[in-house]
């Protein structure tokens, strides 16, 4: 299966073999390893970078001190340096993190910083080709082991060419007929907005009647029964009421 660090096989196969693990934990999606592993790598270039001019330094965080003091300032040092104090940072942190956070693309970063530093070292420290600088690392190769037709700078340029290619309309509104303006114009940038522009396009749901109707409620003419009935009893009571004065009378 080919892969990124290829190049590294001829340089240092030791080297190789180290960020070539790092690769298939990454792809095993291991990556909290991964980016363990590329620490691992970042250390022992560290190492044969110093070389003989390593005395009393143990530790990566020393090697790396040494290494910067012995710095001459340039730009491709300063970047050589940055990556492999990120490879030491989220090293560290994947292998002392009391959770497990997954994350993919920091450890993608690791692997890519880790590609820059093989660069720098097998040309700069190595003797290898300059040939090797104009090199990208390519993510499709690492998740599918084929190497990809198009290298990640094309890539680049081809999405940058369809964002501009998206925005092209927005720039160019006003040269568009008033049917188009108002579409732009009316998009519809809220939710709920956006939830009436869906009902919209649905169509209308038809009226289903009623499985049941209530009866209207017919006026009645004339006198309410109620009063009726309290005239009638009104008029028993009366009769009633006569029928004792009488009695008494008599």
């Amino acid at each position: 299966m080919a892969a990124n660090f290829d190049f590294l096989k001829k340089v240092d196969k030791d080297l190789f073999e180290i960020i070539d693990e790092a690769e298939h934990l990454y792809r095993d999606e291991y990556f909290e390893q991964c980016m363990a592993q590329t620490r691992r790598f970042g250390e022992q270039v560290c190492k044969k970078v110093l070389a003989d001019r390593r005395t009393v330094e143990d530790t990566f965080d020393e090697m790396l001190a040494t290494l910067k003091d012995k710095a001459s300032g340039e730009e491709q040092e300063k970047e050589f340096l940055d990556d492999l104090y990120f490879l030491k940072k989220h090293g560290n942190d994947a292998v002392h993190s009391s959770r497990v956070n997954r994350s993919g693309m920091e450890a993608l970063e690791c692997l890519q910083r880790a590609f820059e530093v093989a660069i720098n070292y097998s040309v700069y420290k190595a003797g290898a080709k300059d040939s090797i600088l104009s090199k990208r690392y390519d993510t499709e190769l690492l998740v599918t082991g084929k190497k990809s037709k198009k290298s990640l700078s094309e890539k680049y340029e081809e999405e940058q060419a369809k964002s501009a290619t998206k925005s092209k309309p927005r720039a160019t509104a006003k040269k568009k007929s008033k049917k188009d303006k108002k579409q732009i114009s009316l998009f519809p940038v809220l939710w709920n907005r956006k939830n009436v522009r869906k009902e919209e396009g649905k169509p209308k749901k038809k009226f289903v009647k009623q499985s049941y109707t209530m009866a209207p409620v017919s006026k009645r003419n004339g006198i309410p029964v109620f009063w009726i009935l309290v005239g009638i009893f009104s008029f028993i009571s009366l009769i009633f009421i006569l029928g004792i004065f009488v009695a008494s009378i008599l």
